[in-house]
Parts: C-alpha cells; structure tokens; sequence
C-alpha cells in the first residue's frame, strides 16, 4: 500500500481508502461480511474509512465503531458526515444555511457520529451536502470553531454535490475546510479544471469519491441491469441513465491493458493525479478489497494511455436523478 499525504492535515493516508456507503444503503449488504472485508482492508494496509450518519441513519459507523474495537493497536483515520437537517440530497441554491446546517445540529449530530463510532473525537468531519453560498455564514464557522475546541473533531471537510466540483471555492477560501471529497473518476475529470489547483494552493486534501462512477465503471453493467426498489440505485440508473453509462463505459474496454480489468483501470487512472489523497471505492466482498488495495502500487498509467483515457471526460450535468 502506497500512502499520501493528506493536505495540511499532516496525515499520511493510504492511497486507497474505504467507502463504507454499501455497507448499510445498497441491498444485499451483510453485516458478518462486512467486518470480514474491513479486517481484511486494514490487513492489507488501509487506514482511511469514509462513512456517514446518513448511511443507514447511523448503521455504517457503528460498523466502523466495531472495526476501531477490533484493532486497537492501529492508527485507523476516520471520516464521517453530518447528514443536512433537511434531509434532502443533494442541496439546492435556493436552500439557506439554517435549513441545513445550523449550528445546532452540526453539533447535535457530531455527538450522535460520535456515539456511533464509540470514539471521544473523530479525525474529520465533513458537511455531507453543500452550497457555496453559505461560505461566509459565520454560523457553521462558528460550530466548526466549537467542536475543535472541544476536542470532538480534529479537522472539516466538505462533500460536495454530484457533478458541481466548483460549489466549494470560497468555502474553501475561509480557512476552516481541510479537506473536500468529489466525484473523481475517468468521466468525471471537471475537478482538474479549478479545485483541484486551489486545493493545491490551499493545501486542502482531495478525496476521490465514486471512482467506478455508481458501478459502470466495473464493467459489469448492461442495459439490462436492474436493482431491487429499496436499492438507491433502482432511482439513480433511470434507463437515460443507464444506456448512456453502459454504452461510455463499453467503450472504454478496448483500452483496458492486458492482465488488467477495468475497475483497475479506473483506479490507476485516479492513482495517477498527484492532486489526489485518498479514493474511496466501496468494497463490500473480501475480492473487492483484495482486488482494489493492490491497484495501489505506485505504477499509475502509462502516459499515452492515460492521454487517451482524457478523451472520455463526460461533463454532466446535475438532474432530478442524479441526486
């Protein structure tokens, strides 16, 4: 396992990191091989894990909570998110800061991560939806001021919406914003052209979220593909959706290298990019895990490869499904 450093923060972090969102919100998920995959990623050298309040109203971290219990010895960093008071993904222009993020319930929903995870302070809380309109609010300043203090986070970061990579510049620009975690894979390249270099210049951390865009980036998926009606999926892969995703990502196969697959591809693609930390895939099987933490090896692409790997940018816009 390579590591990276993560921005100001200081930490040195694998390269691959673990999305724990389909551990409680996709269907088919179990608990008994949840913890066997999480064991066998802190085996292979990582120690980044990204979860969420709003995954299974608080299930995934307290999976986490249960890793952390399990290997106490090891210096595992952990990500969570305050879900928006309104409970309504993504944000919207039109949303004002105290609809999603007063500073009561920054605070009052840091204290329920916390109970989750079973931890006194947690390494990095992030703003699980978000507008740059709120950048200068000193309201949720002010609460993420109160929880460093307390000791009850070490640093804040910001997811931000799918497909708007720039909805965070000035935020960023405050100073109280360590880290920001964005759509980052072969189609979605947008944050090369503007946060990326401030997260540079700032020293901001970069996680690299949905690196096999929802799974078509795996190859596995046909028009065909269906999920069951509680399965998130079932309302993101619309059939517009979904043709236009499985016809991008067949086209990109003729370019997997040989011995390589395409979700290694994908991986070595984002490895590529000094600009980002850590990548989060979500890893529910031990296969996964296996298959996705040896992607980190220091190698990346060759350069004409991912030369031609640029020419499959899909710049998307947000719709009412794409959430």
């Amino acid at each position: 396992m390579e590591y990276r450093r993560f921005g100001r923060t200081g930490w040195n972090v694998s390269e691959i990191g673990y999305g724990m969102w389909g551990m409680a919100g996709w269907t088919n998920s179990d608990d008994t091989e949840s913890d066997r995959s999480l064991d066998i990623a802190v085996e292979g050298g990582c120690n980044f894990f990204d979860t969420a309040w709003g995954y299974g109203a608080g299930k995934s971290e307290q999976i986490l909570g249960r890793l952390l219990r399990r290997h106490p010895d090891k210096r595992l960093y952990i990500a969570t998110k305050i879900p928006p008071k309104n409970m309504k993904w993504p944000s919207k222009p039109e949303y004002k800061l105290e609809d999603c993020f007063p500073a009561e319930h920054i605070i009052e929903y840091t204290e329920k991560s916390l109970k989750n995870l079973g931890v006194e302070t947690m390494d990095l809380q992030q703003f699980h939806v978000w507008e740059d309109g709120w950048a200068d609010n000193e309201e949720w300043q002010r609460a993420v001021e109160k929880l460093k203090a307390d000791g009850k986070i070490q640093h804040m970061g910001v997811s931000v919406n799918r497909w708007e990579p720039e909805n965070v510049l000035n935020t960023l620009r405050t100073g109280h914003i360590s880290s920001v975690q964005v759509i980052y894979n072969i189609f979605d390249q947008a944050p090369e052209d503007t946060l990326f270099p401030l997260c540079r210049e700032l020293d901001v951390a970069t996680i690299a979220r949905v690196p096999f865009d929802e799974g078509t980036l795996t190859g596995t998926f046909t028009k065909e593909t269906t999920f069951p009606k509680e399965d998130w999926r079932s309302t993101y892969f619309v059939p517009e959706n979904l043709n236009s995703s499985v016809e991008h990502a067949d086209r990109l196969k003729p370019l997997v290298p040989q011995g390589m697959t395409l979700p290694e591809m994908a991986l070595r693609f984002i490895l590529s990019n000094p600009d980002v930390s850590t990548t989060i895939p979500g890893m529910r099987k031990a296969g996964h895990v296996k298959a996705n933490l040896s992607a980190s090896d220091g190698k990346g692409l060759p350069e004409s490869l991912l030369n031609e790997l640029k020419q499959h940018r899909w710049d998307r816009e947000p719709t009412a499904w794409s959430q």
